[in-house]
Parts: C-alpha cells; structure tokens; sequence
C-alpha cells in the first residue's frame, strides 16, 4: 500500500475543508502534505486524522500545516436544532463552555438559549 493510499483520508478530509495550497508528495516512503487551513479547529482535525491513522507520534507522514486566521478557533454556522451547549461540547468537549461563545458572540446574540440556524457563531480562542 502507498502512504497516499494510506492517508487517502486524511488527503479527502483537506479537500472537504477546502485547504488552501495544499499539496502532496510521496519521497522515500513519506508522505509529505501542506497547506494552509482555515481556522486552529481545522487543523486539529487534520492532525486528527493523521494521528488515527498513523498512530500518536506517526514516522510515515510529515505534515505542515498553516493557518489563515488564528483569531478564531473556528467559525460555526449555526444548524437546526444546535444549542451553544450542543456546540461547545463539539469544539470543546464541555458544555459549559457555552458560555464563552456566548460572550465572544454578544454583538448578535442577547439570550444563550436563543440562536437561530445559519447564523455564524465565533468559536473563540480558550
């Protein structure tokens, strides 16, 4: 198996974030990728996915990866049925941290448990 077809994942998960300057190349068994990711969020999901594959600490695969906007931890548009509690606990693993995209989104949010879908919530920096 090659390391492209190895980390095909993790190539097809880049693509589905739309990285910027992506780029892949295979030298001496390595698979070498780049780019750029839109947010922090994006790129730990990236690593994610490498290190599901590859392992904690994987030798096969060198990976560089940027971000565009380090301002942010990631940048939710709101689905039906979300709740910030739902939220955090997808990007932060604690539901109570709800509380903190509440605050980083105050200039369009006035109650915590009123949000409304495709409004697009900052995911602040922890």
């Amino acid at each position: 198996m090659t390391m492209r077809a190895k980390y095909q994942s993790v190539l097809d998960l880049g693509e589905s974030l739309n990285i910027q300057n992506g780029d892949v190349k295979e030298e001496n068994g390595i698979l070498k990728v780049w780019g750029t990711a839109n947010t922090p969020y994006e790129k730990n999901l990236i690593w994610d996915k490498i290190k599901e594959i590859g392992g904690e600490n994987p030798t096969d695969i060198k990976a560089d990866i940027k971000v565009a906007d380090e301002s942010v931890f990631h940048r939710h548009t709101v689905k039906s049925g979300e709740t910030l509690g739902k939220i955090a606990i997808q990007y932060y693993g604690n539901a109570s941290k709800y509380q903190d995209i509440f605050k980083a989104n105050s200039d369009i949010l006035k109650n915590p448990d009123l949000i409304h879908p495709d409004q697009e919530l900052i995911i602040p920096n922890l």
